[in-house]
């Protein structure tokens, strides 16, 4: 007997089911690949801070440390001819691992063209996107949550960009990110060995923790990638203190609060910082066994020699508040006032076409999906209401990954910053607007009145199922509009050349000419 063809399809369903927790990542990150490395080589120009950190990296790669490079550098790299540096210690100010990791790209591809430059953040930007879909998925334990939030990262003009270039944040914010990933999986179960241990007076601590150890190596990477990561190490550590906190309270252990601070806190310290510490020192492996690394011998021992540079590293950056056209301080990051344009070419008119017009324009910017980036910082306010209302950890899970990679940066106010940092925000952004747009689909209880009767009882959840059905096809349209948003503004990732009028219609804002 042939069978039922909704056997057929219960079957395909099970098996997309069963599948997706490896086919949905993996075609996520198909798409974000496509965007990130096809035309890796354009422009073939040094971008931005690309003249510091490839020059570092090709040097940490030929010589253990960053070298000096001297008056014409950038155009002998161009021409094909990466050796005109010198052997002397340059002065950095960021730690080394990030650079590391553009020095694979080199290594690979070499250091004539944009690809060697671009591959290793190309690559990390690429992984990025997967992870947060894992990220999600863990979170809001739905598949189609998850799908939309590796969607809209994907695709996100901002997260693009960021992986196209060799700067260091689009590094971060993978490791930031994945110290968040394991943060997902220690923390349910580290809440069920409380809760199960029952009512007590000072509740157990937990020593066997492997993912908090895990988020302890990926913070101390994103530190030794650049400093902020410390601020995301810090915040980590007061936020375990907080949950373990209030997962000894919902126990019934009567010392709670005391427990949470002096039995569990030093345990998780002990998990969390030593092995960041660790990871954060051997990122520097190559400038302490090498004597020609900036600061190298000024003292006889290296980790002594090491302090003294960064004591030089955190006197720049206290004192770093040079003007900058495109800086822009971080309480302007959420309105968006002014993103950074990392690379502008506009080639003199008649020289060129793009489409019909002959009056060109080609830009690079830090301009993200501006649907998804407001609608996202709304999501977290509503976020904010449901954890305050409903106490529940996965609202407050997004919000945690915003609250240490944006609310530190307003605590310096005359720093030199740019509007690309949040690059290391973006997946929270979009984090919190998924959950949030699950919240509001939600299957929705019926309101009864006492004693109902089977009519109100029919009436009462039909019209649950409407709304829930209203708002399914208001995300529908929100998700249509986001994804034609972005797809609007890849242009200005790519750098593709386009009509100067149509890019200056991206320019919703006076402030991002």
């Amino acid at each position: 007997m042939t069978p039922a063809p909704t056997a057929h399809r219960d079957r395909a369903v099970l098996a997309i089911r069963r599948h997706s927790s490896w086919l949905l990542p993996t075609a996520l990150a198909v798409l974000a690949g496509l965007l990130r490395i096809v035309g890796l080589g354009h422009p073939h120009e040094l971008v931005f801070d690309e003249t510091y950190y490839v020059k570092d990296a090709w040097t940490l790669l030929n010589l253990g440390y960053e070298g000096q490079w001297g008056d014409g550098a950038n155009e002998a790299l161009l021409a094909g001819d990466p050796g005109v540096y010198a052997t002397d210690g340059s002065f950095v100010v960021h730690p080394p691992l990030g650079k590391w990791i553009i020095a694979l790209g080199l290594a690979a591809f070499g250091a004539d063209s944009g690809w060697g430059w671009r591959m290793g953040t190309a690559v990390v930007g690429t992984l990025l996107v997967p992870l947060l879909t894992l990220v999600a998925k863990r979170v809001s334990g739905s598949t189609a949550v998850a799908g939309i939030a590796g969607l809209l990262l994907a695709i996100d003009p901002l997260a693009v960009a960021l992986s196209r270039v060799a700067l260091l944040d689009g590094i971060l914010a993978f490791f930031v990110l994945l110290g968040f990933w394991f943060l997902a999986i220690d923390g349910p179960r580290a809440r069920d060995r409380i809760l199960r241990a029952g009512p007590s007076a000072w509740g157990p601590v937990l020593w066997s923790r492997p993912w908090l150890v895990a988020a302890g190596v990926s913070f101390g990477a994103a530190s030794a990638v650049k400093w902020s990561g410390l601020y995301v190490l810090a915040g980590v550590g007061l936020g375990l203190v907080a949950m373990d906190a209030v997962w000894r309270r919902r126990a019934g252990v009567r010392e709670w609060y005391v427990s949470a601070i002096v039995r569990q806190g030093p345990a998780s310290f002990l998990l969390l910082v030593p092995v960041a510490a660790v990871v954060y020192l051997a990122s520097w492996t190559g400038w302490l066994r090498t004597t020609g690394g900036y600061d190298r011998l000024s003292a006889e021992n290296p980790l002594a020699a090491l302090w003294n540079y960064h004591e030089a590293i955190y006197a720049f950056h206290v004192q770093l508040s040079a003007s900058h056209p495109y800086a822009s301080p971080a309480w302007q990051w959420p309105l968006l006032l002014r993103p950074t344009a990392m690379w502008v070419s506009r080639p003199e008119i008649g020289s060129t076409t793009c489409g019909w017009s002959d009056d060109c324009m080609a830009e690079i910017s830090s301009i993200p999906n501006p649907v998804v980036w407001y609608a996202g910082f709304a999501a977290a306010l509503y976020l904010l209401w449901l954890v305050i209302r409903t106490r529940r950890a996965r609202y407050a899970f997004p919000l945690a990954g915003l609250g240490v990679t944006y609310l530190p940066w307003l605590l310096y106010p005359e720093r030199t910053v740019f509007q690309f940092y949040t690059v290391t925000m973006l997946p929270f952004v979009i984090l919190s607007l998924a959950v949030a747009l699950q919240h509001l689909t939600r299957a929705r209880e019926s309101v009864l009145l006492p004693d109902p009767t089977e009519i109100e009882i029919a009436f009462a959840a039909g019209a649950a199922q409407r709304t829930r059905a209203r708002w399914r096809a208001t995300v529908a349209v929100f998700l249509v509009v986001a994804v034609a948003a972005a797809i609007f503004y890849l242009p200005l990732a790519l750098g593709v050349p386009e009509p100067y009028w149509l890019w200056h219609l991206h320019s919703w804002m006076p402030s991002w000419v």
